[in-house]
């Protein structure tokens, strides 16, 4: 009979473990993801292709020589680890947009960044949820970044296509179960949408 108990008591619990697992808001999640890919595509972009930085061990050959390389600064990991460091603090500049056509929802970036010359978008399109929209996308992004910095940072160091898609899909998962339609204005679309 105890073992009988035992066993009611272990699906009893493994009931309440599940039902107490909060559900990932998906748009939430996709939308920090590729906010992440954004700005640090972004930062990237700003730094001078001409640059580089010398990486190795610096540890000296049989022969005498240095065995040491230099790489381009941006893709540096070096680099990369910094970016990192401070990508999810401009997730302020960020809202909820619902496309007035289709209806998707999706965080995007409002504010301009300073190269964008005049280049605003519709504010009607965007809901505004104070400071707790932000903080809840920067909560994710930040969870996003430490579970994943070393994935961000190889993705970002050997490849420039596809990184979203990379990331958000096949490292992290956060949209394993989300279809992602890369044009200028990717969405997350549901599976059965």
């Amino acid at each position: 009979m105890a073992p009988w108990i035992i066993q009611i008591a272990l699906v009893a619990m493994s009931i309440l473990t599940e039902t107490t697992e909060g559900k990932k808001d998906t748009v939430l999640y996709c939308s920090a993801c590729r906010a992440i890919v954004d700005e640090l595509n972004y930062s990237i972009s700003q730094i001078d292709p001409k640059k580089t930085i010398h990486v190795g061990g610096f540890r000296l050959n049989p022969d005498g020589s240095l065995t040491d390389k230099k790489v381009p600064l941006a893709r540096s990991e070096a680099n990369l680890s910094e970016l990192l460091d401070g990508v999810c603090g401009s997730m302020s500049d960020y809202a909820l947009h619902v496309d007035p056509d289709t209806k998707i929802k999706q965080y995007k970036r409002f504010a301009p960044r300073s190269s964008d010359a005049g280049d605003f978008p519709d504010f009607n399109n965007f809901k505004f949820d104070g400071p707790e929209g932000s903080n809840a996308l920067k909560f994710v992004c930040e969870s996003i970044v430490e579970e994943f910095e070393d994935d961000i940072i190889s993705l970002f160091a050997k490849e420039t296509d596809h990184v979203v898609d990379k990331l958000c899909n096949e490292v992290s998962g956060t949209v394993s179960d989300m279809l992602w339609f890369l044009s200028d204005q990717a969405s997350c679309l549901p599976l059965n949408a």
